[in-house]
């Protein structure tokens, strides 16, 4: 028998699954076009083929299919678009959802926490009395009545929150309250400036309940987001919905609760869901930009009600926490930073967690672009121009030095809530020069001086602005201050 010259046998080319070649491309213009949202994670996604013109793709958990459904599916849509050439959708499926299901799903598009109310009106219609929340009637549509919730993201965990001696109490309490909800630190109350990680906190208690209780009833949602619905439920007459609502929660985290200040029908409110929480032993996390006492205008009863449990503060992380800080960004990003590259960022950034993790997006797009290593050089480059905005380089902890100084008062002083004029002078000298020479925005300087709003802090640059021009004395002292602040030469 004749052997076959092995030569002349034809192999066929190897087949390429087109749904793999699609998903390759998908997660590849991501990488390149979208590093900010990208995660490691994003590889255990698992691409399920399209139908019906939409490309199926099942996440590892119900937790992350809601968090890519709600903050992800704009840019899987355009890569996915992008990678087939085709004007298809993406459609997130969890572990256990059906591939295929029989019926549409009823279930409509979670409710937004928007309204064309503008939120500093309080004049609406009178509303019952403040009894504890009445049973709603049966017959309304309760399944979905905490989708509105703020979205949790699950690169919040406990395990992705770095700790340092600027936070560990308020870590070691979030810790405590997500193992035990009802029982300690009711009520826990967060604060601390703009950007270090109360939010991150909250949504670690959040995913730690979930995880271990499955069954809990939690809202997560923002005082602005009570505000909102508050003021819908009096207008539309639901108060006993709004009220089944929010008082039949094991668990309710609201942030950015100093929102609350100047909102007397509102605190009004609050003050009788935190009563109704609390006397049935749910737990309530509360999350500020200043402690319960330094909140302005907020009703005493409400200031000693945060204080009944843990009030925890969190400052801004040194020079070691905010290395791990970066390399912890970094890896969540799906790639390593070298150390010495954390080092030379976290010299230049002294400020706060959301400044660092914008540099580590920067870094990684101009990385993709100009297809480098992510080295010292690259650093250079890619932060080099934001620092052209703002020669020379000025922080906040330099400018309250500088003006604690020369009018010889305290820092704690310029972030209380004092009004004398040998305090409020100094204060909003401070606002005005760091507008004027730091890249933060007016919401993140009243970070700074107690947790004041964006509209306080515009006044006290109003206020200097008009002493510079009608004072010559004034004017000379506070050019002097600002050219030493810069080290420029004084006239």
């Amino acid at each position: 028998m004749a052997v076959q010259n092995r030569s002349s046998i034809k192999r066929k080319p190897l087949r390429v699954d087109p749904d793999v070649q699609v998903w390759t491309s998908l997660l590849h213009y991501m990488r390149s076009s979208q590093p900010g949202i990208c995660r490691q994670w994003f590889d255990q996604l698992e691409p399920l083929g399209i139908a019906a013109g939409a490309l199926r793709i099942r996440a590892h958990s119900n937790m992350h299919r809601d968090y890519l459904q709600r903050a992800c599916l704009a840019p899987f849509n355009d890569a996915a678009q992008s990678a087939t050439g085709r004007l298809i959708s993406v459609r997130f499926l969890g572990p256990d959802d059906p591939l295929d299901p029989q019926t549409p799903t009823s279930r409509s598009a979670p409710a937004t926490q928007s309204s064309t109310r503008p939120l500093d009106s309080e004049a609406l219609p009178p509303i019952p009395d403040q009894a504890p929340p009445a049973r709603v009637d049966i017959n309304e549509p309760l399944d979905h009545l905490y989708d509105d919730g703020l979205v949790l993201n699950p690169d919040h965990g406990f395990d992705n929150f770095v700790v340092g001696p600027n936070n560990r109490l308020a870590h070691a309490a979030a810790i405590a309250v997500s193992a035990n909800p009802g029982a300690g630190y009711n009520p826990f109350f967060v604060h601390g400036g703009v950007g270090l990680g109360k939010t991150h906190l909250l949504q670690a208690i959040c995913l730690g309940i979930r995880h271990t209780r499955p069954g809990a009833v939690i809202y997560y949602t923002s005082c602005e987001g009570f505000m909102t619905q508050f003021m819908d439920a009096v207008a539309a007459g639901a108060m006993n919905r709004f009220r089944y609502k929010f008082r039949h929660v094991d668990v309710l985290v609201v942030d950015d609760i100093h929102f609350l200040a100047k909102r007397d029908r509102t605190q009004e409110e609050f003050f009788h869901t935190f009563n109704t929480l609390h006397q049935n032993h749910k737990h309530i996390v509360l999350a500020s930009d200043a402690p319960p006492e330094e909140i302005p205008d907020l009703q005493d009863r409400l200031v000693s009600r945060f204080k009944w449990g843990l009030v925890a503060p969190i400052t801004a992380p040194d020079y070691e926490t905010r290395i791990q800080i970066l390399l912890s960004k970094a890896r969540m990003r799906g790639f390593e930073m070298p150390k010495d590259v954390a080092a030379a960022i976290a010299q230049r950034i002294d400020t706060n967690i959301r400044e660092l993790e914008g540099a580590v997006t920067n870094l990684q797009m101009h990385a993709a672009m100009e297809k480098r290593p992510i080295d010292l050089e690259l650093v250079r480059t890619a932060l080099g121009e934001c620092e052209k905005h703002t020669e020379p380089t000025v922080s906040i902890q330099t400018i309250i030095a500088s003006i604690t100084e020369f009018y010889g008062v305290r820092t704690p002083e310029l972030q209380s809530r004092r009004r004398q004029r040998s305090i409020a002078l100094p204060r909003q000298l401070c606002m005005y020069l760091a507008r004027r020479n730091t890249r933060y925005s007016l919401e993140e300087i009243g970070g700074y001086f107690g947790g004041r709003d964006h509209t306080t802090v515009l006044h006290a640059i109003r206020t200097i602005e008009g002493r510079l021009e009608t004072e010559p004395e004034f004017s000379q002292q506070v050019h002097a201050l600002e050219a030493k602040l810069r080290g420029e030469p004084v006239n």
